[in-house]
């Protein structure tokens, strides 16, 4: 049985990039990675966040579009993204949170201590210390506004809101090789075998459904090495019942979309090729990336897409 080592990356919804590359970049000091569009609506922007080289595991992304309406919370979505600190960095940011006025609210489940906040479009954020002893990967950015010491190391794991969640969870384990490691409090716990993204919590009752717009996720992404492995994960995701699509080509991976029977649109993306194809490690974010079959339109892309900057706050 193929097992997913755990969380590719997170593509929400935004309406205001400035507002989101302030909060992403300047808060919480992870790097813009790439700016791009989506690739069947280029008027529709795509920017990914990570740590200095886009690795899976700490990529989150947002689809913007101006006149997008605000989504509504609620089951078939991921509720809350977990990002990993290091260990003794909670307190630190704490104060950040203070100092740049985001009300925030303490929360402790499976023995461990999380803050909680939202960004700007009102999506959930738990910030959780790494285990005792666990090594910090790669920063957040080389050149991010946060000390090497209390940088986010990636995503630690998702709240998922399932309508189904049983049904959700014999997908987490029988098909994508998640472990069961137990329940509390209305929430069951399962992991993956990774270093990163690999802790996958899930409302035990069945939740009203959301609806998608700004500030919920439209989809998560399990990880998969290379498109050989992918389709292997084709054939287990059918076995299992589900209907998995083809691969779709995203530039930096190949992706192949399902929606689990608890509502959640999941995909299986590779990790190669990266997001260092087509531009340098000290580059990445920099400028609009285009695939070659849009550069035809990259004039008229250009003017459509926001203006915006990565910048500090004040």
């Amino acid at each position: 049985m193929l097992k997913t080592a755990g969380i590719h990356h997170i593509t929400a919804y935004v309406h205001d990039v400035q507002a989101c590359v302030d909060f992403y970049a300047g808060l919480l000091g992870l790097r813009l990675v790439k700016q791009t569009v989506h690739f069947d609506a280029p008027e529709v922007g795509h920017f990914y966040f990570g740590n200095e080289a886009g690795h899976p595991g700490t990529l989150v992304s947002f689809l913007f579009r101006k006149d997008l309406p605000a989504g509504r919370l609620g089951g078939g979505q991921v509720g809350v993204i977990v990002y990993a600190v290091p260990e003794g960095g909670l307190l630190y940011w704490r104060q950040r949170l203070k100092k740049y006025d985001i009300p925030f609210m303490e929360t402790r489940r499976f023995g461990k201590d999380y803050v909680r906040f939202t960004d700007e479009a009102g999506l959930l954020i738990d910030l959780v210390e790494l285990e005792p002893g666990a090594a910090a990967g790669a920063r957040g950015s080389g050149e991010g506004p946060i000390p090497e010491r209390y940088a986010i190391q990636g995503i630690d794991g998702v709240l998922l809101f399932s309508r189904q969640p049983e049904r959700t969870a014999e997908v987490l384990e029988n098909s994508l090789g998640l472990a069961y490691k137990g329940s509390e409090e209305g929430l069951v716990r399962f992991e993956a075998h990774g270093p990163r993204g690999s802790r996958i919590d899930m409302n035990v009752e069945p939740m009203p459904a959301g609806s998608p717009g700004a500030g919920v996720v439209q989809h998560l992404a399990w990880r998969t090495p290379d498109a050989s492995e992918q389709i292997l994960w084709q054939e287990q995701l059918k076995e299992g019942g589900l209907d998995p699509t083809p691969a779709i080509n995203m530039e930096y991976y190949k992706t192949v979309k399902f929606r689990e029977p608890g509502g959640i649109l999941f995909q299986v993306a590779t990790d190669a090729p990266g997001f260092l194809r087509d531009e340098t490690a000290g580059q990445l974010g920099r400028e609009l990336m285009l695939p070659d079959r849009l550069e035809p339109d990259r004039t008229s892309i250009e003017r459509n897409f926001p203006a915006f900057r990565v910048r500090e706050l004040g």
